[in-house]
């Protein structure tokens, strides 16, 4: 083998690990970057998904939904207004507390609505918030569970508090983004 062709075959390999490490990488920034933005939303997609790959085309799939969404903050005068009413839902728990799940569910959902969020059904409002909101989706997924269950009578008294306290959660959240927080204890 002559000195030429050794020489453009070790160029060859050299290109090569350093296309394979850049791949790397990059691939690296970007789970990371996918990690730091969805929270614990990130490996529940990868369980979900099966695997990596698919759970980080499926996020991307998100962000770029999300991307293209008008999410705005509030005037402080509506953010009064549903801190207000989130009161009212808070007292109404005493002597009815099904119907205060109920209550806040539909505040959170009017919320979102107000903020830019699409509200068509439970699992895309749930991907749409996972960009953003990905520590607080627990609390919204807990808190969904209990009003369904409480939908049909099912659920404790217990129960019924613990879902306020998660929707409380996701409220303070979407009220309080671009502006100091406006609500009242739980």
């Amino acid at each position: 083998m002559s000195t030429g062709t050794f020489l453009v075959i070790l160029v060859l390999l050299a290109v090569v690990v350093v296309l394979i490490a850049l791949a790397v990488t990059l691939d690296r920034r970007r789970r990371r970057r996918l990690r730091e933005r969805f929270g614990p939303e990130y490996d529940r997609a990868v369980e979900d998904a099966g695997g990596r790959r698919a759970a980080e085309k499926e996020l991307d799939a998100r962000a770029k939904r999300h991307d293209s969404l008008d999410i705005r903050p509030l005037p402080g005068e509506v953010r009064e207004r549903y801190a207000a009413e989130w009161r009212s839902v808070q007292e109404q728990f005493v002597d009815r507390p099904e119907g205060a799940v109920h209550a806040a569910d539909r505040l959170v959902t009017a919320l979102m609505r107000d903020r830019g969020y699409p509200t068509e059904g439970f699992e895309q409002r749930m991907r749409d918030l996972s960009v953003e909101h990905g520590r607080t989706l627990e609390h919204y997924r807990a808190a969904h569970a209990v009003h369904t269950l409480g939908a049909d009578h099912r659920a404790t008294t217990e129960q019924l508090r613990g879902a306020m306290v998660h929707y409380r959660v996701l409220f303070d959240e979407l009220l309080s983004e671009g502006g100091p927080p406006a609500g009242g204890d739980v």
